[in-house]
């Protein structure tokens, strides 16, 4: 890997969950552990090699248990908060993307509100919840109504006391004739809701106090 970047630089190497890799050593580490974190090492100091153009970058939930001498290798330590409120909003914008759905800006904003304390991942999870609602009304839908879409005749969920409700289920419905409901606010707010951060308190505070003592500013 090392040699390919020297080979096409200027080039980055990224390492995703580096604490996996680089872990503190201890006497029940396996042999091929070791071997790996030396190789790391020697690496990462371009002993013998040309390695300017090359940037190594790192990136760990859990910086304490790194290997030191790994630690003091990547020269910037910079901790990265959880997302705030418009990065929160804007993160729920680009998760559901393209998805169809009668979301506004306002709407966007009021999900970012209740996710305080979300991580990245945990509102891309929430919303991927939140895409399934349409087909879990289909699954649980016992009367189903016709509506006009396009000039065509299409069959969608609807409550029983609905005018034009049918009883069926949606294994009786063709396929090309099956109308999903839309996604609504109310499906992305159940999602978030019936969802936890995955990031609590004490990892956030163990997380500063670990960059205070080996942040950037104090390195």
């Amino acid at each position: 890997l090392f040699a390919m970047a020297r080979e096409n630089k200027p080039s980055i190497i990224f390492i995703d969950e580096v604490d996996a890799l680089c872990g503190s050593r201890d006497e029940g580490q396996s042999e091929a552990s070791r071997r790996i974190k030396t190789e790391m090492l020697v690496q990462m100091d371009g002993v013998g090699q040309d390695s300017r153009g090359v940037l190594v970058l790192g990136a760990t939930n859990i910086p304490w248990q790194l290997d030191n001498a790994i630690r003091r290798r990547f020269q910037r330590r910079v901790h990265i908060s959880l997302p705030d409120l418009p990065a929160r909003t804007k993160m729920f914008e680009l998760a559901v993307g393209t998805t169809p759905c009668d979301l506004a800006p306002a709407d966007y904003r009021k999900l970012g509100e209740l996710s305080e304390g979300y991580s990245g991942s945990d509102i891309s999870v929430a919303v991927q919840d939140a895409l399934m609602q349409p087909v879990r009304k289909i699954q649980m839908s016992t009367h189903y109504k016709k509506v006009e879409v396009d000039g065509a005749e299409k069959l969608t969920p609807c409550s029983p006391g609905d005018k034009g409700a049918i009883e069926m289920s949606w294994t009786e419905v063709d396929s090309d004739a099956l109308l999903e409901p839309p996604l609504l606010l109310k499906d992305f707010i159940k999602a978030v809701k019936s969802s936890r951060p995955t990031v609590s308190q004490e990892d956030i505070k163990r997380s500063e106090e670990w960059t205070a003592e080996f942040g950037s500013e104090g390195a």
